[in-house]
């Protein structure tokens, strides 16, 4: 049995057909005004005649906006690339994640529409939230504090890292509820548990930037803690989350998502994996059709929860070889600047895996020695160039998969 008090607002039980009329409705305009205000949507939507993309069939026509795409933009034309609403800088805070890609955060309340997650998780006025997400340049942080803070939740701004710090702070506020990457709550519990102080206040988790595998959910589940998943990016918020009835995740209510065949606009049929991309309606910085490079898939029918928005099945990987380690991006650009800085090494792999419920990667390196101070260069240079500790595993030459294959993610998803 369901309440109005179940859900965040009113639009997120409207019918099917009346959600999609709205939104189209407001599609042929908002179009118009960003072609009009936006040097770098203009040009890139020159041959669109806005007042006629007023269905699915009509916006899927329309071209692709790339990560790719926004960096050349934003490098020829500092500081957003001309894809703004109003080239000044805003009021509120820009942010750089990896690329590096600049984004805006206006002055508007949840600018980045996490309340509605939030809310679906059981999230309430008055929860003590402990966020784990980055504070420092990139949004992470920001975008579930601010989601939080409109709830009437109070905030604690943990950031990463800094464990014995953060575990003082948690026996000392008790708060009860988390945000952040899946297994760092894991890292948080059994170091607690380890130094004979073990977290209980903690009853419910938000997580994203990572895979939430099942098995981890279910220790999370029996250690009193309910966790869901949120799908967001840094240019377009809150893409789809999870709520109680954990049957795939909701589209947001302020967002067009498609499922394209990877390297194409051509949407897919339900239940068919491609890449996501999304449209949203932010006023200052709009996306029109951007490919975010996810893979995901439609979902039939509607929620148990009530819910009737379309429902995707979660983040299935990537539309490239770049892929997810613990909530930061490692790309095969990268794995390449790591090759270019020691000339000693031939072909590389580096290989993404799970100890226990943790991400780990090692990079395996095709050279002609076995020394060990080799290895613990080239690790160096894999924790400056991603951000990331990795282990360096030497190999003999020509003994890797000659299959393109930079990055392996061997991650079981299903377990």
């Amino acid at each position: 049995m369901t309440s109005a008090g179940d859900y965040y607002d009113h639009l997120e039980t409207r019918e099917p057909e009346q959600r999609e009329l709205a939104l189209f409705s407001l599609l042929p305009d908002f179009l118009g005004r960003v072609k009009e205000s936006a040097p770098a949507w203009s040009a890139h939507l020159e041959s669109v005649d806005a007042g006629d993309v007023t269905s699915r069939e009509a916006l899927a026509r329309l071209p692709v906006m790339r990560k790719g795409d926004l960096k050349r933009l934003q490098l020829a034309r500092p500081p957003l690339g001309g894809l703004s609403l109003n080239e000044d800088m805003p009021a509120g805070r820009v942010f750089m994640s990896p690329g590096p890609i600049f984004e805006p955060e206006g002055l508007a309340e949840d600018w980045w529409r996490s309340a509605r997650a939030l809310y679906a998780a059981g999230f309430r006025k008055g929860d003590l939230v402990h966020n784990t997400f980055a504070y420092h340049l990139t949004p992470g942080g920001w975008i579930l504090d601010a989601g939080a803070r409109a709830l009437g939740c109070t905030v604690i701004p943990a950031g990463p890292g800094n464990t014995e710090q953060q575990l003082e702070c948690i026996a000392h506020l008790k708060p009860n509820a988390y945000v952040g990457v899946p297994d760092y709550l894991k890292i948080l519990l059994d170091k607690a548990e380890t130094a004979g102080r073990p977290i209980s206040s903690f009853k419910r988790a938000l997580v994203s930037g990572g895979a939430l595998f099942p098995s981890l959910r279910q220790e999370y589940r029996e250690r009193g803690i309910r966790t869901y998943q949120v799908y967001a990016t840094a240019d377009a918020g809150i893409i789809a989350y999870e709520s109680q009835a954990l049957e795939g995740m909701i589209i947001d209510e302020g967002v067009i998502v498609e499922i394209v065949r990877p390297g194409t606009g051509d949407p897919v049929p339900a239940g068919e994996v491609g890449e996501v991309v999304v449209t949203t309606f932010n006023r200052y910085y709009p996306m029109i059709r951007l490919a975010t490079g996810d893979l995901s898939a439609i979902m039939e029918g509607q929620s148990a929860c009530g819910r009737t928005n379309t429902r995707i099945k979660g983040w299935m990987g990537r539309a490239d070889q770049t892929t997810k380690v613990k909530g930061m991006f490692v790309h095969p650009e990268q794995v390449a600047t790591v090759a270019a800085r020691h000339p000693e090494i031939s072909r590389l792999r580096l290989v993404v895996g799970r100890d226990g419920e943790t991400d780990v990667m090692t990079l395996h390196a095709e050279a002609e020695t076995s020394d060990p101070s080799l290895a613990e260069k080239i690790a160096q240079t894999v924790q400056d160039v991603t951000k990331l500790r990795g282990a360096v595993e030497l190999v003999p030459p020509g003994s890797l998969p000659n299959d393109g294959k930079v990055i392996a993610d061997e991650r079981d998803y299903t377990t």
